[in-house]
């Protein structure tokens, strides 16, 4: 009951809200603020940090897996939002930082220094237990793409103000996050009984979740990891089940080991959403900022709550997959004869198109997918003027790297079900991640951002 009533709660905030966010194209007709070009360039520079931090395939991986970049991403964009918001007459509510700086100061030296020594701590702080061979080039990357930044900008007294409001707002962040369960224990206890996952691959090597603390982080706008908790996998004996076994079984295969009803064009798509959502999502952020001209103060605040939201849904994503630890589509048709449904088959051998080293559900991708594209939607709508373009990272997906989309539900619907072509997921694992996220959008729209003072 508590749960339903806080939903409610959620999606009657969210509807007052959605004229505060229009604010954003009215905005326009005012005079102008900072332009968001120091904000846009350091959004990117920080995407091409945290996801060059080494990832799966390394020995207790550095966190630059997708959900764990998502966290650091989050803690950036967190400090840069507080940092534009100290010197903005345009003023929302801080998310940490209440102190305010002169309206004058430098917008890009605040962001450049809120973002430099956030990404330079997260870096920093990777324990050194963990492999991690370019740690000390990224380090000097990052230090000297700050300079750069930082000579471009007049001494002045307004430069020295936006230093200290960065500063500031980076120091909050990094206090906040101290001891919040980065590279925490795993949140996995092996269950060996039907319908739990296992790390054994399909080829029989045993592979390891590289972010298994995901879950157990301090979440950045959630009240607990479990907030938005999904509904769960469906019974193993159900007609249900047995209807989406059924469906992964024939489409998910990986067309050698395993026969596929899958076309082409669906293993081209289910190869091509193998890439980075992180990556993905603030690329079109970024993309749609420069077309709607936003600038710094709207372009920082759409950038925050993106990544925070996005973050706190991968943090409840990895808490949903550890508390149900369901078992992957290729597990769950090996083992089909002990799921005690007499409309599923076993299929000893089968082998799916892409696997991952965690359990099914809820989906990840989906989740991520879900929180960015909730935000987007509150300040371009589900289909804005002239579409946007997303880069696959996949290596050659056996079709072009980049794509244009019309709206953010196209995209969305296409990925529920390449993650099915791909043999990842089954679908109600796709459905109630995707819930999920845009669960988190609507809550930190509803309870975060909001404008203050007079505008």
């Amino acid at each position: 009951m508590a749960r339903r009533r806080s939903v409610l709660l959620v999606a009657v905030a969210v509807g007052a809200l959605l004229g505060a966010f229009g604010v954003v194209g009215a905005s326009a007709a005012r005079p102008a603020t900072a332009d968001a070009t120091a904000v846009t360039q350091w959004n990117l520079i920080a995407v091409s940090t945290i996801t060059g931090i080494p990832g799966p395939g390394l020995p207790g991986p550095a966190g630059g897996a997708p959900p764990a970049s998502q966290i650091n991403m989050g803690m950036v964009q967190g400090a840069v939002y507080d940092a534009v918001n100290a010197i903005t007459p345009k003023h929302h509510r801080p998310y940490l930082l209440k102190r305010r700086f002169g309206n004058r100061a430098s917008d890009e030296a605040a962001v450049a220094t809120a973002a430099y020594r956030v990404l330079k701590n997260i870096v920093e702080t990777v324990p050194q237990s963990i492999t991690f061979p370019n740690r000390e080039t990224l380090l000097a990357a990052l230090a000297s793409q700050y300079q750069a930044a930082t000579n471009a900008i007049p001494d002045s007294p307004f430069k020295k103000r936006g230093i200290a409001a960065g500063t500031a707002a980076a120091q909050a962040m990094i206090d906040a996050r101290q001891g919040d369960g980065r590279f925490g224990p795993s949140q996995w206890v092996p269950n060996p009984n039907p319908g739990h996952w296992d790390p054994v691959a399909p080829n029989g090597t045993t592979v390891q979740d590289p972010t298994p603390w995901v879950g157990g982080v301090k979440p950045f706008l959630m009240q607990s990891s479990s907030q938005f908790r999904s509904a769960g996998p469906l019974a193993l004996d159900s007609p249900a089940y047995a209807a989406e076994f059924n469906e992964v079984k024939a489409l998910g295969g990986d067309g050698v080991v395993t026969p596929s009803a899958r076309t082409g064009t669906q293993t081209y798509i289910a190869k091509w959403w193998q890439s980075n959502p992180v990556a993905s999502w603030n690329d079109v952020a970024r993309q749609l900022i420069a077309r709607n001209h936003l600038d710094a103060s709207d372009s920082a605040r759409l950038l925050a709550m993106e990544n925070l939201a996005a973050a706190d849904a991968a943090i409840n994503d990895w808490n949903d997959k550890y508390h149900f630890d369901f078992w992957r589509p290729f597990q769950a048709i090996r083992r089909a004869a002990q799921d005690g449904n007499p409309a599923t088959a076993p299929d000893l051998t089968w082998t799916p198109l892409l696997t991952a080293p965690y359990p099914d559900h809820v989906s990840g991708h989906l989740g991520l997918d879900g929180s960015h594209t909730g935000v987007l939607r509150m300040f371009f709508c589900d289909a804005p003027a002239g579409g946007y373009q997303i880069t696959s990272t996949f290596v050659n997906p056996g079709g072009p790297a980049t794509r244009t989309f019309s709206s953010f539900n196209q995209a969305l619907d296409e990925i529920v079900e390449a993650r099915i072509w791909a043999g990842l997921h089954f679908r109600t694992a796709d459905v109630q991640g995707r819930q999920l996220g845009t669960n988190v959008a609507n809550f930190a729209a509803a309870n975060y951002f909001e404008p203050v003072g007079n505008h």
